[in-house]
């Protein structure tokens, strides 16, 4: 729909890092409007994972992290709307922080669903991570739904004064393979003396079907403004607007993105919107209140990032139900807009496991100082995976 668009102006982001004296080297693939977790539904095909080429490095913004693991870039940008920063990362090897929501601007973001995206960073260490961060975030008087916070320098948590929770029903829906990297690396944390206790989100089996209705009801909002006369895609120009208009987004857009849109259509129509769209808000405010409830006595919560290991290219792509189930351990984060941050723990069987820590509104920084410490004693009991060669 986009392939011969060329931008009039940079994003935010884009301008504060080439303010500071940043090089942008080029685009990296991702899904189509970041609709996907595989990096298989790009136009320009899938990205393969430098671990191993036959399996799909994560999405929606998979060659971000592959440029980042296989040292192509100190640092690549993302965005993520259900765990799209923290997937690649994942499997991939790699630092992503998905942002508190408002910390980072979103004006000239392509938007997929608004109030659960977010642009963040990606990067090899987490101190690259920071430095990134610290230079995206802030207010942006272009973007209403930016805030200004308290910015800090990160430093390194002491991990003998942390208090985590696991959240039970996202570790038991966890492939064992991925247990077994995340409970290894869980033992360390606890001989470093943080205290560790289980917890249950009580909402947490509503999640995946309340992100995905409010995410695909924005995108069909969303993406109504893709009519192939404006700009973008326009092979078709004569005939009815109507006719026009269907032609156009019918060869324009892929599979997934008409699939998304159909559905979001679907449940905004008349008849379904109370059934479906407001019992999904509801629920996301209940999330909300759960979260809320465990950080007034924790200090982050602990999960595995990606319930699974890297699939192979076209193993879930054929079936929309099992790759949307990848998202279950990441789209809380979003529904809540609280920050989180995939941290790679380890290998197993030569593919990296990410373990994602969540944090309340606005501790962003909190999270990247967890994560600093965390990765020192993980690569010093040699468990952190080395760069993908």
């Amino acid at each position: 729909m986009l392939d011969s668009y060329i931008a009039p102006y940079d994003a935010t982001v884009i301008e504060r890092l080439k303010a500071q004296g940043a090089v942008i080297l080029g685009k990296t693939n991702m899904d189509e409007f970041a609709m996907g977790s595989t990096t298989e539904t790009s136009y320009f095909g899938p990205t393969s994972n430098p671990w191993d080429l036959d399996r799909v490095p994560g999405g929606s913004s998979g060659g971000s992290a592959v440029a980042v693991s296989t040292s192509m870039s100190q640092i690549a940008l993302g965005s993520d709307t259900g765990g799209s920063i923290r997937a690649p990362a994942s499997f991939t090897g790699s630092f992503g922080l998905k942002p508190s929501y408002g910390t980072v601007s979103r004006y000239g973001l392509i938007a997929y669903a608004n109030s659960l995206e977010q642009i963040g960073p990606l990067a090899r260490n987490t101190e690259d991570l920071a430095t990134l961060y610290s230079a995206i975030a802030g207010e942006d008087e272009r973007d209403a739904t930016s805030i200004a916070f308290n910015e800090s320098s990160p430093s390194k948590v002491e991990l003998a004064r942390l208090r985590v929770g696991v959240i039970r029903e996202i570790y038991e829906a966890s492939a064992k393979e991925v247990k077994s990297v995340f409970d290894r690396a869980l033992d360390l944390l606890m001989s470093q003396g943080t205290a560790v206790e289980e917890v249950s989100l009580e909402h947490a089996e509503y999640a995946l079907p309340a992100y995905y209705i409010i995410a695909m009801s924005e995108a069909s909002s969303n993406l109504a403004r893709y009519d192939g006369l404006r700009y973008g895609f326009k092979e078709y120009q004569e005939g009815r607007w109507t006719e026009v208009y269907s032609m156009n987004r019918a060869k324009g857009f892929g599979t997934e993105v008409k699939r998304r849109i159909l559905m979001g259509s679907f449940i905004l129509s008349a008849g379904y919107y109370e059934q479906y769209y407001i019992k999904a808000l509801k629920i996301r405010s209940l999330i909300r209140k759960d979260l809320d409830q465990l950080f007034k006595r924790l200090d982050a919560l602990i999960t595995p990032t990606m319930p699974i290991l890297p699939p192979k290219k076209g193993e879930v792509i054929e079936d929309p139900i099992r790759m949307y189930a990848m998202d279950l351990n990441t789209v809380i984060a979003n529904l809540a807009g609280v920050p989180a941050i995939s941290v790679p723990a380890g290998l197993y069987g030569g593919l990296p496991v990410g373990i994602q820590m969540m944090g309340k509104y606005l501790s962003d920084y909190f999270l990247i100082g967890i994560s600093m410490s965390l990765e020192e004693i993980l690569h010093n009991a040699e468990m952190s995976p080395p760069l993908a060669s």
